[in-house]
């Protein structure tokens, strides 16, 4: 169902222009006139948006160093080096033989101080985990949907080619399945149970894909998080980011899904002090209250709250994302979704639009606008 809003005004450009700072009317009018197509485009953007924006300053857990450094990142940036906050030098990976051998000629880098996790990158830019989304659509694209065996394909032959990405930094849950697999175990069976906010990106396409037909969608989450993110908390925490973008593919509004969700407090996740942190300061509340590490049990809170607060302002919420440091990348992910799924690709800043490297994946246009199935 869509709400047409018809604003009657007298004064032609400067009446439109008095009207400019009345974010909230405006927002709803447009918000409540998407299509399904809209925001699944929306979705996707987002996820690819929230990801490169705080890609240079991925994994800042000092606050202060990631100000002085960056200043104020609004826009996409290039890393720079050092990276102050960096523990790559503490992470070791050898690899049994060919079949493990995923890093590389950037093996030379793990280990040392101050390397910058996606050193080589450019600005506007992916990390791994949304390379690894593009991966995905090109196997839903050439399959019809959701194919396990030929993504997983797809997966290893990725990760085996040293021409694939630029990417220095590989997360635990990549060394842990190419360590079995190297040891001749099922690619299926490769994963150990996960918790990080990383595994939770890979849901986004599928949503994206599939839409509002759940019935499809969620056999095939559970089976791509199967793959990597295995465990009751990826689970759990899947089915909140599931939820929540069924509604707002339902037409619903984001804050009063929201709010409705956190008083009933029906999941772990909601069950924060949400309403009386939000007169706090954005970034203390997420460092000091519900921490900027990459568990689940803390950054998906996390990213509810930044929805709660700019519900109708995505720009701001994911600078406030990216300035928080920590794993802002891929909570970025998470809820420049979410947002997407909101308020549309329109929702974005145009710069941030047309400022990534790959651009966004094109959706079929026989599935834009299906009916939600449940």
């Amino acid at each position: 169902m869509y709400i047409h809003c018809v604003l009657t005004l007298r004064g032609g450009e400067n009446a439109w222009e008095a009207l400019r700072d009345k974010r909230e009317w405006i927002g709803f009018c447009m918000i409540a006139g998407l299509s399904l197509g809209e925001r699944r485009r929306g979705l996707l953007a987002g996820s690819f948006i929230g990801d490169a924006l705080a890609m240079p300053v991925h994994w800042y857990y000092d606050q202060e160093a990631l100000a002085r450094e960056y200043g104020e990142v609004d826009d996409y940036l290039s890393p720079k080096h050092p990276h102050s906050g960096s523990i790559l030098w503490r992470s070791h990976y050898e690899p049994l033989n060919a079949k493990g051998d995923i890093l590389h000629e950037q093996a030379k880098y793990w280990g040392q101080r101050g390397v910058h996790y996606h050193q080589f990158l450019k600005a506007g830019e992916n990390t791994l985990n949304l390379k690894l989304n593009r991966l995905l659509w090109a196997s839903l694209e050439a399959n019809g949907g959701w194919d396990r065996d030929d993504f997983v394909k797809r997966y290893i032959e990725f990760m085996l080619d040293p021409e694939s990405h630029r990417d220095t930094y590989l997360e635990e849950y990549h060394r842990n399945f190419f360590h079995s697999y190297a040891r001749g175990k099922d690619p299926v069976k490769c994963a150990k149970d996960e918790k990080h906010i990383g595994g939770l990106v890979f849901i986004l396409p599928l949503l994206a894909w599939y839409g509002a037909d759940l019935e499809k969608a969620r056999p095939a989450i559970r089976e791509r998080l199967a793959l990597t993110h295995p465990g009751k908390k990826m689970a759990a925490a899947s089915e909140v980011i599931i939820d929540l973008v069924a509604a707002l593919y339902e037409g619903s509004d984001l804050r009063e899904t929201l709010l409705e969700r956190m008083r009933r407090q029906g999941s772990p996740f909601y069950q924060h002090s949400f309403e009386r942190l939000l007169e706090k300061p954005t970034r203390a509340v997420l460092l000091r209250y519900f921490s900027t590490v990459c568990y689940v049990e803390n950054s998906v809170p996390a990213v509810l709250y930044l929805l709660l607060k700019y519900a109708d302002d995505p720009r701001q919420a994911l600078i406030e994302n990216t300035m928080s440091g920590g794993d802002n990348a891929y909570r970025g992910a998470v809820l420049g979704a979410i947002l997407g799924a909101a308020h549309g690709e329109a929702g974005f800043p145009d710069a941030w639009v047309r400022g990534l490297v790959e651009g966004i994946p094109e959706l079929d246009d026989a599935m834009r606008d299906r009916k939600v199935v449940r």
